[in-house]
């Protein structure tokens, strides 16, 4: 009877949790060893006592993911290059509840939440990412209501956003991204040009394990050069390049000798490229 229960907790709640440890975490493979965990410790929980399981199982999520997110902190200071979170491929099921519940932050936010201390990131996302109540959060992360909303708040002034304004950026469609691609293959510099914001940036990561630009390249200028230059070194090869839903969202997947070589994510604005976040370390592209 006890394993039934659990395994309806695992079958209701895994998703929520495993998006909810990514968020924190940045990736994949610790958001799924946090769920792990966390039906693992469940074992000794006495059920009758989960009043509310939905926020007792987040608050376990929640504490093991920024435990996770204190040692990989630690990590990252020592990572080769720029560290930008693992894509994720959803499937179809997963994918259209996403887009439904509006749960998962674009990948150009989780960059901008690397910013943050572990806990103004743990109540922004189930706030934000999770439209969690402050009476939830306040519960999942020991804090008062009070300061809950006082670190949402503190965390919108920090990237910028208005405190009632949409963190949910401007969706990018496969349409554009097919005609950016046609553009670059004609290898037209100004119209490469006339698609990127002035100070659009480039930020490439190879983990070490990977030939990447160790350093963010800056303005429509240098990316363009960039971007064409890899265009013709791509057409060389036996690549392929499929545009495809990562992330809940539009991005671009490279294939080498029919290996995934390189995920690409746009961050577009008003119709112009703002960011481009290359991930090539094939660490963080096994499980695609």
């Amino acid at each position: 009877m006890r394993h039934d229960e659990i395994e309806n907790y695992y079958i209701q709640y895994r998703r929520l949790l495993f998006t909810l440890a990514y968020q924190l975490t940045g990736s994949a493979v610790d958001a799924e060893d946090v769920v792990h965990d966390v039906f693992l410790k469940l074992h000794d929980v006495k059920l009758e006592c989960l009043v509310e399981p939905k926020a007792y199982l987040c608050k376990m999520a929640t504490n093991r993911s920024l435990d996770v997110l204190k040692s990989a902190n630690r990590k990252r200071e020592q990572y080769v290059g720029h560290w930008l979170p693992e894509p994720i491929r959803l499937s179809d099921d997963e994918l259209v509840e996403s887009v439904i519940q509006n749960d998962l932050l674009s990948y150009a936010m989780m960059i901008v939440l690397e910013k943050l201390t572990p806990i103004e990131r743990a109540a922004f996302v189930l706030h934000e990412g999770l439209s969690f109540n402050y009476s939830v959060i306040a519960k999942i992360i020991g804090k008062s209501e009070v300061n809950c909303r006082q670190l949402v708040s503190r965390v919108r002034r920090k990237i910028g956003v208005h405190a009632n304004g949409p963190i949910h950026e401007e969706a990018i469609d496969r349409k554009w991204i097919e005609r950016f691609l046609s553009v670059l293959e004609q290898g037209d510099m100004n119209q490469v040009i006339s698609m990127l914001a002035e100070d659009v940036t480039l930020i490439s990561d190879g983990g070490g394990k990977a030939l990447a630009a160790i350093h963010p390249i800056q303005s429509s200028n240098h990316v363009a050069r960039f971007l064409l230059g890899i265009m013709r070194k791509a057409s060389i090869g036996n690549g392929n390049v499929e545009i495809t839903e990562l992330n809940g969202q539009v991005g671009i997947i490279y294939r080498n000798d029919q290996k995934v070589d390189t995920v690409v994510f746009m961050h577009v604005q008003k119709k112009v490229v703002r960011n481009f976040y290359f991930i090539r370390n094939p660490d963080k592209l096994k499980h695609l």
